[in-house]
């Protein structure tokens, strides 16, 4: 069974964005935590989250995936830009309590001139002060593009901050077909090398979500711009392979092209017809 949704708006809550998944063929879906450039949340509404749960089981509605703002920096030069992500992620991961066994999001960061190393050490003493022992929640580091200072471009940076974390087994990474290309690993051409990078450094096992999208930009462009399934340089039949491959059966594929609900329905339809 392919598990595939797309980026949906949180404002409405979590059962209108159930609601919405099942109305474009959905059986999951991606959603900010908050507003994506500012800080505050909205207070949670407890009735409307177990109204989702109960819908969420009655619709076949899979693991869903949080997605942290992208004003967190968690390797920033400014300490107090480190200390608001670490504030908003437990945050977030504390309301995450509410939907047990799912997912958190977040781009690792910018180092800003300080260099890779002092990035990752920040990031991961960052999670190491928020993750707790009795989370249900799993922690994905996102796969980036590269561009500017961006720490995270390479399967080896990510490594290094999963294996600077105490409860790494709280941790994994979500795959973002278009920023692996971005940075320079050839999904079109050589899948399964990818792959079998991806599992040597840093273990299939840790993967738990992709981010399916196609690139506007060519291979090792360091530009993270995302294109709609098949109008990109990826292409295609490159994203449909990614969907059939034996090491990515079974995860779940959140849509983040440039569309609204009927474009995602299109896209989810076309992918459905395509996955063997």
């Amino acid at each position: 069974m392919l598990r595939i949704g797309s980026h949906l708006s949180s404002s409405k809550g979590y059962l209108a964005m159930g609601k919405e998944a099942v109305s474009i063929g959905a059986d999951t879906f991606q959603f900010f935590t908050r507003n994506p450039r500012g800080g505050n949340a909205k207070a949670l509404d407890e009735a409307d989250v177990s109204a989702f749960l109960e819908y969420a089981e009655g619709h076949g509605i899979g693991q869903i995936l949080a997605h942290a703002p992208y004003t967190l920096n968690g390797c920033s030069a400014d300490p107090h830009l480190r200390d608001f992500a670490a504030r908003t992620m437990k945050d977030d991961l504390q309301r995450m309590e509410f939907t047990p066994g799912n997912c958190y999001n977040f781009h690792p960061g910018s180092h800003v001139g300080q260099g890779i190393e002092t990035g990752i050490a920040y990031i991961s003493d960052m999670l190491n002060q928020i993750l707790t022992p009795d989370q249900h929640t799993t922690v994905l580091l996102e796969t980036m593009a590269g561009k500017g200072s961006e720490v995270g471009s390479t399967f080896e940076e990510l490594r290094e901050i999963l294996d600077r974390v105490g409860l790494s087994e709280k941790m994994g990474v979500c795959l973002d077909t278009c920023h692996v290309w971005d940075s320079g690993y050839d999904i079109a051409g050589h899948l399964d090398q990818v792959l079998g990078e991806f599992d040597r450094v840093i273990g299939l096992s840790r993967l738990k979500a992709v981010h399916l999208n196609d690139s506007m930009n060519g291979l090792g462009s360091r530009k993270d711009r995302h294109a709609r399934l098949g109008e990109g340089k990826i292409g295609l039949d490159a994203l449909t392979r990614v969907i059939n491959h034996p090491a990515l059966r079974g995860l779940p594929f959140y849509l983040e092209t440039p569309n609204e609900l009927e474009g995602y329905a299109r896209e989810i339809s076309l992918m459905r017809e395509r996955y063997r």
